[in-house]
């Protein structure tokens, strides 16, 4: 075994990075940061709506509220345990967490029953089964908090990925690999955050109507290879439902997991995404793996789209870094690249609260815009108004198409004709 392993596997404690997960940003962090700190000024909140192991979120948490969603439970709780400023004994977490390391279960339960010897070995899930309905058992009696519930469990999915008999991910096990490593839980890193984020286990579209943050970030998943797929196993833990599985994989029904982002859906998604969305900035993350690859893993949306649709809300910017792909060693994709796709937005969005009043007042046009009267928006607005055209009409004019009588200008109602 490599000695980083080993290290890896000997971890006491562990944060959100600690993880393998698919087009994971951990390596991409100060990428990220360079770009925001040089194009988005005065932000004081950030949104991550494809949150995933939440990387990306904890490297803005310290400085700004930040805005978590993702679709799958694993995922939302490292965020309560994380991001959460819930009630948390740490002193107990750390006290469980030692006597879980010590239990050694003889008994068969519905891990060792349905997945002995593939992910991790039979001994191994006889613990994992133990271990997870203890902490149920504790939650149900008050003995812990939801936070603390959420960390215990968060505990036992890293050390389980730690050890796991796969490529990274759950599509499949090795057949004959290694079972020989114990399951030891480590400790979350747990910080006193200054803020009150948000956390989130919705749809990023639905999430997206009421969304309101200074920055969102979007990390959609890239190509056909649904996420439900390829953690099924970790999902299944941390409902703890014990649902029945099926196929060599033992995999549950994950058909409320499905993502539109891998599917042929994918553009027509992120263009009523973007649509929805009310932020000052908009960063997207998306890899050029286009035709490049197996179809499996050729990008769902092209450049061509990402830039139309943005360029909708405002200016595009595009950044572009080198960046090696995750691969199962099926495959190699020569000069990979991540790209962020930043749009600073035209206008500052109205909020939520003052759409209605927006709406109602910019619904009715002045008489005078219809009397046939020669109107030209030559008077520039009493506001400082972001993103304001008032000193690019003479330009503007030049390319407006000469047989439309009238233009409107919607956001500070200039018109002109």
């Amino acid at each position: 075994m490599m000695p980083e392993m080993e290290m890896y596997q000997a971890m006491k404690t562990f944060t959100p990075a600690n993880r393998r997960y698919l087009g994971c940003k951990s390596r991409l962090i100060t990428f990220i940061h360079k770009i925001v700190e040089e194009n988005c000024p005065g932000i004081t909140s950030v949104a991550d709506i494809f949150a995933g192991t939440g990387v990306v979120a904890d490297s803005f948490a310290d400085t700004h509220k930040v805005i978590v969603n993702d679709i799958l439970e694993s995922n939302l709780c490292a965020y309560h345990t994380f991001f959460s400023d819930e009630p948390y004994d740490a002193a107990k977490v750390e006290a469980l967490i030692a006597s879980y390391n010590e239990a050694a279960p003889l008994e068969d339960n519905y891990y060792s029953l349905n997945f002995a010897d593939t992910y991790l070995s039979a001994v191994n899930m006889r613990k994992v089964g133990y271990i997870r309905r203890d902490i149920d058992a504790r939650f149900a009696s008050g003995g812990l908090t939801y936070r603390e519930k959420c960390a215990l469990i968060t505990s036992l999915l890293y050390a389980i990925d730690r050890i796991a008999n796969t490529v990274g991910h759950y599509d499949a096990y090795r057949r004959g690999g290694d079972l020989t490593a114990e399951l030891i839980l480590a400790t979350p890193e747990v910080k006193t955050r200054g803020f009150r984020n948000e956390i989130y286990k919705e749809d990023a579209n639905v999430l997206a109507e009421s969304l309101d943050a200074d920055l969102v970030y979007i990390d959609p998943p890239y190509n056909s290879r649904q996420y439900s797929d390829a953690y099924h196993f970790l999902e299944n833990v941390a409902l703890g439902t014990e649902p029945p599985v099926t196929g060599v994989a033992r995999k549950m029904d994950r058909s409320a997991l499905k993502s539109h982002y891998c599917t042929a859906r994918a553009e027509s998604a992120f263009e009523d995404l973007i649509n929805k969305l009310r932020a000052r900035y908009i960063l997207v993350s998306y890899n050029n793996t286009g035709h490049k690859t197996d179809s499996r893993s050729n990008a769902r949306v092209s450049d061509e789209a990402i830039l139309r649709i943005l360029g909708r809300k405002g200016e595009v910017r595009v950044f572009e870094t080198d960046f090696t792909a995750f691969s199962a060693g099926k495959s190699k994709i020569d000069d990979h690249t991540e790209r962020l796709f930043l749009c600073i937005v035209d206008e500052v969005p109205v909020s939520k609260a003052d759409d209605g009043a927006r709406t109602a007042s910019s619904a009715v046009l002045p008489d005078a815009m219809w009397d046939g009267a020669p109107l030209i928006a030559d008077t520039p607005s009493p506001l400082n108004y972001t993103g304001g055209k008032f000193k690019i009409l003479p330009q503007l004019r030049k390319v407006f198409p000469e047989d439309i009588p009238v233009f409107l200008f919607v956001g500070r109602m200039v018109w002109y004709k």
